[in-house]
C-alpha cells in the first residue's frame, strides 16, 4: 500500500535526502505535498520529479511563480500554506524538516487532524514539548523522530518504566580538541568544518557549541518522558552509536551504524517496517577499529549546560534561549559577531528573562518574536557584554 507524504522543507539538507529515500522506495511513497523557502530553482526539480499535487512556498511572489509554470498543481504560500498541506485529507504522515519555529503551528494542526508526524524540526518540542506531546497522545497521532540521536533512542527503548538513563552520544564537533582560546577566535569555516555530518550551516554551528546537544537533551525528555537527570550526554568521535539506553538491570542497548542521516529519515517514514534503502553497505566492525568516549567539557562547551538548564527550568526559559542562540548564530554566519560572543549572548539573555508557565502556544510564539528583537537590539550594542 502507497503512503502518502508531505515534505515541509524539502530543499533543505533532510528534505533532500528524504525524497532521495522516497526515490529509492518509489513503490512505498507518493509524494503529494512539498513546502520550500525560496529556492524555486531546486523545488520546481523536485515537482518535475516527484509530481505532487500541492506546494507551498515562503512568499506569495514565489507562489506565483510555481503556479505559472505547474498550472495542474495548487500552490499555498506562507505559514497558512504550510497548514493547509499538512491538513490535506490524502495526507498520512507529515515530515516536518523546515527550521525555527516555522515547524511549530503546521506540526500542531497536523497532529489535530490525526496525522502521523515524521519529526526533524528541533524547536518543536524545545519551545512546546509539553503541548505537542499532549496534543499527540490526545489524536492518537505518532511523532517518529528522525534526528539520528532521537532515532537511535526510539529503536532501543522499550518499556520506559525500566530506563534508567538514556545516553545521548556526540561527535565534539571542530573544536573537540581545541583549547579555549582557539575558539574565542575561530572563523566561520573552521567553526562549519563538522568532522563526520554534513548539515545546514545553523546546526552544524550549533554542534561546534554542543547546543545542538542540548536542545537533543531537551527534545528526549520531551519525547521520552524521561527526567532530565536521567539523560546523559557522551562525546563519541567515531560517531558510530547513535544513542543508547540503560535499563534498570544493567543492560545497555545501543544503535549503531554509519553516520547518514538517509538511515534514521527511512526508518521514520516506513516505521515499523524495515526495508533495504540507500544504505545498502553493512556496517564492518573490524574497519571501525574503536569507539572512544569522552566526558563533555562544560567549560570549554558552556552552551550545552545552558540549555539543559533552561530545560529543567521549564516555562518559556527554553524558547527564550533557542531564540536568542538562534539569532546570535545567524549574527556569527554573517560575520557581525565573535564565535565566543553565540554563548555571551544567548547567556545573558536567558539571565535578564521573566519565563512564563503554562503557556499557550500563541504565548510561545509572543515571546519568541519579543525575544528576537530584544536579541537584535543586544547584537548591535556589543560593548555592553
Amino acid at each position: 500500500m502507497v503512503k502518502n507524504i508531505a515534505i515541509l522543507g524539502s530543499t533543505g539538507s533532510i528534505g533532500t535526502q528524504a525524497l532521495e529515500v522516497v526515490e529509492k522506495l518509489n513503490d512505498k511513497f507518493k509524494v503529494t505535498a512539498l513546502s520550500a523557502g525560496n529556492n524555486i530553482k531546486l523545488l520546481s526539480e523536485q515537482i518535475n520529479k516527484h509530481k505532487p499535487k500541492y506546494v507551498c512556498t515562503a512568499a506569495k511572489e514565489t507562489a506565483a511563480e510555481i503556479e505559472k509554470a505547474f498550472p495542474q498543481i495548487k500552490v499555498f504560500y506562507g505559514d497558512e500554506g504550510l497548514k493547509e498541506i499538512s491538513t490535506l485529507n490524502e495526507i498520512e504522515l507529515v515530515l516536518v524538516a523546515v527550521s525555527g519555529k516555522t515547524g511549530l503551528k503546521p506540526t500542531i494542526s497536523a497532529i489535530k487532524n490525526k496525522k502521523d508526524i515524521a519529526l526533524a524540526n528541533k524547536e518543536t518540542l524545545v519551545m512546546a514539548g509539553d503541548i505537542v506531546m499532549k496534543l499527540a497522545k490526545e489524536n492518537d497521532a505518532k511523532i517518529l523522530p528522525v534526528d539520528s540521536e532521537h532515532s537511535a533512542i526510539f529503536q532501543c527503548i522499550s518499556n520506559r518504566k525500566e530506563v534508567k538513563h538514556l545516553i545521548i552520544t556526540a561527535s565534539g564537533g571542530p573544536f573537540r580538541n581545541s583549547d579555549t582560546k582557539t575558539m574565542e577566535n575561530a572563523n566561520l569555516d573552521e567553526a562549519l568544518a563538522h568532522p563526520r555530518w554534513k548539515m545546514g550551516k545553523k546546526i552544524t554551528v550549533d554542534s561546534a557549541t554542543l547546543m545542538n546537544k542540548g536542545l537533543e537533551v531537551i527534545e528526549a525528555h520531551h519525547l521520552f518522558g524521561i527526567d532530565y537527570n536521567d539523560i546523559k550526554v557522551v562525546i563519541h568521535p567515531q560517531s558510530y552509536i547513535h544513542s543508547a539506553v540503560e535499563y534498570k538491570d544493567g543492560s545497555i542497548i545501543a544503535q549503531i551504524g554509519i553516520p547518514s542521516m538517509h538511515i534514521p529519515i527511512q526508518y521514520a517514514l516506513t516505521y515499523p517496517e524495515r526495508t533495504e534503502g540507500i544504505e545498502t553497505e553493512s556496517f564492518d566492525f573490524i574497519k571501525a577499529a574503536k569507539f572512544e568516549f569522552y566526558e563533555p567539557d562544560l567549560l570549554k562547551f558552556p552552551s550545552l549546560s545552558l540549555a539543559i538548564e533552561m530545560g529543567k527550568k521549564g516555562g518559556t526559559y527554553p524558547v527564550c534561549m533557542n531564540a536568542a542562540n538562534e539569532e546570535a548564530v545567524f549574527a556569527f554566519l554573517n560575520k557581525k559577531i565573535k564565535f565566543s560572543d553565540i554563548y555571551k549572548i544567548t547567556k545573558t539573555m536567558t539571565d535578564n528573562y521573566n519565563s512564563i508557565q503554562n503557556p499557550t502556544i500563541d504565548m510561545i510564539l509572543t515571546e519568541d518574536e519579543k525575544i528576537r528583537v530584544q536579541t537584535k537590539e543586544l547584537i548591535k550594542n556589543m560593548r555592553i557584554l
